[in-house]
């Protein structure tokens, strides 16, 4: 009765013109399971009835593709240039899945054409009203086209391990983002926890860093233990929550998602309007 209750609800916002919710994931750094989070955190939010698409913007060195075993023949730089429709560079995956492959087409974003920059908009405000979440798994680091899309989202999650490397490397990325939009909201999850460790600890600390120091609150989502199921996972090139629904990690992303589900029905996040705004926003800037 829920499931279709949630199903009806849905359909009702869609009707009365609710957009999807867009967030950034982030990384301080490489290395740190970012774009496999964002897999799988996909695949828990389809299994809770959500429709969900992928967007890699892990510019030349996007591997959303290569985790689901699939070989996209066109990326979002296909449709930028108008050689290809907006549905012909949306892949699916097994499951229901909508992805849009990395590629080549954001790294210039300052000699976009005006009609590139208008074909950008016209594809995000379709995708908005298509699907319900819309993820950007974003490259390492802070390019100028991974700050512009950053400032537009509605939220960003933060993945980060337990080492202390990447801790202070993910709360650079947080302040860097606060400097250019101090309304952000921010999640945080610690991944790669190993057996024994205290996930719990590292994210308090990365939380703690942001109320301290740039006056900013966060939401911990939660975190994920080391997993031999994550590497086999890959191995086969199948999320780790289709193949292995009952290991640890899995139950774990589960639990992530139903708390970052709560915190969207608690706060009630504005999306899309605000997100399609600041996207024209920026993207104008300097080009009249």
């Amino acid at each position: 009765m829920r499931d279709q209750a949630e199903s009806l609800r849905l359909k009702m916002l869609k009707a009365q013109g609710e957009l999807s919710r867009s967030i950034a994931i982030v990384s301080g750094k490489g290395g740190v399971g970012k774009s496999n989070f964002s897999t799988n955190f996909a695949y828990a939010l389809l299994a809770k009835g959500k429709k969900v698409l992928i967007i890699d913007m892990d510019i030349g060195m996007g591997n959303i593709h290569i985790l689901l075993g699939m070989a996209p023949r066109y990326s979002l730089k296909n449709y930028l240039v108008g050689t290809e429709a907006l549905s012909q560079v949306i892949n699916e995956a097994s499951g229901g899945l909508h992805f849009i492959a990395g590629g080549s087409g954001l790294d210039t974003v300052m000699e976009w054409t005006p009609s590139m920059f208008d074909t950008l908009i016209q594809g995000f405000e379709q995708l908005q009203k298509d699907y319900d979440f819309i993820l950007f798994d974003m490259g390492a680091g802070a390019t100028q086209t991974a700050i512009e899309i950053i400032t537009a989202v509605d939220e960003i999650i933060v993945i980060s391990t337990t080492e202390p490397t990447s801790i202070t490397d993910a709360y650079s990325m947080m302040k860097f983002i606060c400097l250019q939009d101090p309304e952000k909201v921010f999640h945080i999850v610690s991944n790669r926890v190993s057996k024994g460790d205290d996930g719990k600890d590292a994210v308090a600390r990365l939380q703690f860093a942001a109320r301290k120091f740039l006056d900013k609150e966060t939401e911990i989502l939660g975190f994920l233990p080391e997993d031999p199921a994550v590497h086999q996972a890959v191995l086969a090139q199948k999320p780790f929550l289709q193949l292995y629904p009952n290991a640890p990690i899995s139950k774990r992303m589960m639990a992530i998602v139903d708390v970052f589900l709560g915190i969207e029905t608690v706060k009630g996040i504005r999306k899309g309007e605000r997100f399609l705004g600041k996207l024209r926003s920026i993207f104008t800037k300097g080009r009249g």
